[in-house]
C-alpha cells in the first residue's frame, strides 16, 4: 500500500484516511490467522526458567553489522538487501543461522531466552524472505498464493521441533499469544518504512526489557508512529487499529499506551488531545539502496 503526498521528513501520507484502513483490513484478513496451520498438541508455551543457557545469535547480530543502515535522516533503519543478496558469504551467514535456529528446540529455554529467540527469528527470516525475491519494491508483493499483495506472512518458511512454521505463526500464535505484550510490535520488523525499527542489535534475555522499551520510545517519539496537528486531529500507524485490542481496545488506549513511552513535548500533547486519529502505513521496502 503506497501512501500518497508527503510530510516534511519525508514519510508518506495518504490522501483519503478511509483508503488507508480499507487497506489495512485487507491485509489484516491475510496475514493476521490464529492458529494457521499450528499444531495444538505442540504446545509451545513450554519452557524451562531451570535452564540458565543462551541461544547463540553472533551471525545474527553480524549480519546487522554489515547491511542494516541506521543514520538515514528519516530516521527510518534501512538494510541493504541488495549488497547482501551480492555477497555469497554473508547471504550463506544468515541462512546458516536460520538452520541453527531451526535445531534448536525453545521450548528448554527460559522464557525470556524464548522471546528473544523468536523475535530475532522472526526478523532474520523476514530479512532472508525479502533478499531472496530481491529487488523488489515492498514485501507485499512477495506471496505463494494467489492473492495479490497478500505478502510472505502465510507462507511456511521455517521449520522448529518437527513443524512447519509461518511468520504469522511466530508473531501471533507465539509471541502475541503467549507473551501479550504490545511492545511485541516495536520488536519485530517486515521490511518496511512504516514498520518499528529494525533493531540494530540482536535481543537477548539479559537485555529484553531494556531494548523493547527502547523499540517503543523510538517509533511512538517518531512522526510514523504518532503525530497530532492539533487537539482534535492526529496521525497515527495503522499498527493501533489493526491490533488495537493490544493497545487497551480503544482509542482511548492507544492514547493511554502512547502516553507510557511518549517524551515530554509529545506526552503534552496527548494528555490535551480530544479528537481522533486517522491511520496510516507505508508498505514501501525500508531499502539502503
Amino acid at each position: 500500500m503506497k501512501s500518497e503526498g508527503m510530510t516534511g521528513n519525508g514519510l508518506r501520507r495518504p490522501v483519503l484516511a478511509v483508503l488507508t484502513v480499507l487497506a489495512a483490513g485487507a491485509w489484516l484478513g491475510a496475514s493476521n490467522c490464529a492458529t494457521n496451520g499450528l499444531d495444538p498438541l505442540v504446545s509451545w508455551a513450554d519452557h524451562d526458567n531451570t535452564n540458565a543457557g543462551t541461544i547463540d545469535h553472533a551471525e545474527w547480530q553480524a549480519v546487522l553489522d554489515g547491511y542494516l543502515r541506521t543514520d538515514d535522516p528519516s530516521g527510518v533503519h534501512l538494510f541493504d538487501y541488495g549488497g547482501l543478496k551480492a555477497n555469497q558469504a554473508d547471504r550463506g551467514r544468515l541462512q546458516g543461522y536460520i538452520a541453527h535456529l531451526e535445531a534448536v528446540d525453545p521450548r528448554l529455554y527460559s522464557r525470556d531466552e524464548q522471546m528473544a529467540y523468536w523475535i530475532n527469528f522472526y526478523n532474520a527470516l523476514t530479512v532472508e524472505t525479502v533478499v531472496e525475491e530481491y529487488p523488489v519494491d515492498s514485501i507485499k508483493k512477495i506471496h505463494e498464493g494467489i492473492v495479490p499483495l497478500s505478502g510472505p506472512w502465510g507462507d511456511r518458511r521455517a521449520t522448529v521441533a518437527g513443524q512447519r512454521l509461518t511468520l504469522d505463526n511466530m508473531e501471533h500464535d507465539i509471541l502475541r499469544a503467549l507473551w501479550r505484550d504490545p511492545r511485541i510490535h516495536y520488536a519485530v520488523n517486515c521490511a518496511s518504512i512504516g514498520c518499528p525499527n529494525l533493531m540494530p542489535a540482536v535481543f537477548t534475555a539479559a537485555k529484553l526489557e531494556e531494548m523493547m522499551d527502547a523499540a517503543a520510545r523510538a517509533y511512538i517519539n517518531h512522526p510514523r508512529g504518532v503525530e497530532l496537528m492539533d487537539e482534535m486531529f492526529g496521525v497515527a500507524s495503522s499498527i493501533y487499529t489493526w491490533f488495537q485490542e493490544d493497545f487497551g481496545g480503544s482509542e482511548a488506549g492507544v492514547v493511554e499506551h502512547l502516553l507510557l513511552y511518549a517524551e515530554p513535548e509529545l506526552a503534552e500533547q496527548l494528555r490535551s488531545f480530544e479528537g481522533g486519529f486517522d491511520y496510516e502505513y507505508d508498505w514501501d521496502l525500508n531499502d539502503a539502496s
